[in-house]
């Protein structure tokens, strides 16, 4: 099989990453925080330790402002819920995930909030003069993500900064955490919310949150933490204040493997190989006149990720094709993200999605470059 789903989750993983859940099982598996024997110290001492290394990966510094949650969804909500409590005017754009647009439309559904949507280009492009000018008295947030799910655009989030630096900003950096350089001293980001088992290469079930030390968020769940266990009221500091529970243990062991795999492998070597995989497919795809790709087509502009279409396929059939022809596994649809399709001009139907990892090869793209063409002229016949 050749993997080209990665935007999903990534997959192969490091071999040190399996190894670090299963050594984390064995042999420092026990509830950190709450007890004092040594098996509950030692899953203390690696929670810490994973903390440390994404505070150092992402320039965060202070470790206790990152949090870990199972997934970026719940990193979203987490910031979204716990920020606007006081309502205001909210500012995002239109190629957001649903794990960003669904919790907003609530908010304003429940009156809690007013939204802006600031418009994208076809290819998923924004301008950061847009966000600017959406800008109103009572404006608490902007909301973006580094790059589209979809299409792979890597929007400006440093930018939109720049012009509005008193307006806290949230990015969900859910396809970029791992596959860009992010630096949250430089870019001026707020809160960070990231996904663990994508380009960071952790497992499944793993994901976090960076809060700047000028925000505080009231928790989404409230609960054990381990900490000033006879107050009745949940720890206001950070990172118990948005951890309530046990946590995932061997999950964020391999999170912190794969932080390490990237560390020693380094984010511009991933990102130089991801670009010369993005070219290859583009360039082979692009001279064919029945398929159509969709967003920047530009590796350099954009993360690993190539949405397309063929004229007349629907591109449901077109991914079974490749997974039962060609032994191509990707994804098709809406992939979460309707708003952003609607943005591109391919909803209802969706696109076919290709999404690559540093372990994919240039003879994988040349491969699903035979089978799109294979396909296209299938249809032709």
């Amino acid at each position: 099989m050749i993997y080209l789903d990665n935007a999903a989750t990534t997959f192969p993983k490091p071999d040190s990453v399996w190894e670090a859940v299963v050594d984390c099982g064995r042999n420092s598996c026990g509830n950190p925080g709450r007890s004092g024997h040594p098996l509950a110290a030692a899953a203390a001492r690696e929670i810490f330790a994973a903390r440390e290394a994404l505070a150092e990966f992402f320039n965060a510094g202070d470790s206790s402002r990152i949090v870990f949650t199972c997934n970026a969804t719940a990193a979203l909500n987490t910031a979204l819920y716990g920020y606007l409590t006081d309502g205001g005017h909210v500012i995002t754009s239109s190629m957001e995930h649903n794990s960003v647009m669904r919790p907003l439309h609530t908010l304003q559904q429940q009156g809690r909030i007013t939204l802006t949507v600031v418009p994208c280009s076809p290819r998923g492009e924004l301008d950061p003069d847009d966000v600017k000018r959406a800008v109103q008295a009572d404006t608490r947030l902007v909301v973006l993500t580094h790059a589209s799910n979809v299409c792979g655009t890597i929007l400006p989030v440093a930018d939109v900064k720049q012009r509005l630096p008193e307006v806290p900003l949230l990015v969900d950096a859910a396809q970029t955490a791992g596959a860009l350089p992010i630096d949250i001293v430089q870019s001026g980001i707020d809160m960070l919310a990231f996904a663990g088992h994508k380009g960071l290469l952790g497992p499944m079930g793993t994901g976090g949150l960076y809060v700047a030390p000028s925000l505080r968020l009231a928790p989404l769940m409230q609960g054990g933490t381990g900490s000033r266990s006879e107050d009745l009221a949940h720890p206001g500091f950070m990172p118990d204040a948005l951890e309530a529970g046990t946590p995932n243990v061997p999950g964020i062991c391999g999170l912190h493997a794969g932080v390490r795999f990237l560390q020693e492998t380094g984010v511009a070597t991933v990102r130089a190989h991801e670009i010369s995989l993005t070219r290859l497919l583009i360039d082979g795809l692009a001279g064919h006149d029945r398929i159509r790709i969709h967003g920047p087509a530009d590796p350099l502009r954009q993360t690993a990720v190539v949405s397309v279409t063929i004229n007349g396929r629907d591109p449901g059939a077109i991914a079974r094709s490749l997974d039962r022809d060609f032994g191509i596994a990707c994804r098709a649809s809406l992939h979460c993200a309707p708003l952003a399709h609607q943005t591109l001009g391919t909803c209802p139907e969706g696109t076919v999605r290709l999404s690559m990892s540093y372990f994919n090869t240039l003879d994988d793209m040349q491969q699903a470059v035979r089978a799109l063409h294979a396909i296209a002229e299938q249809e032709e016949a």
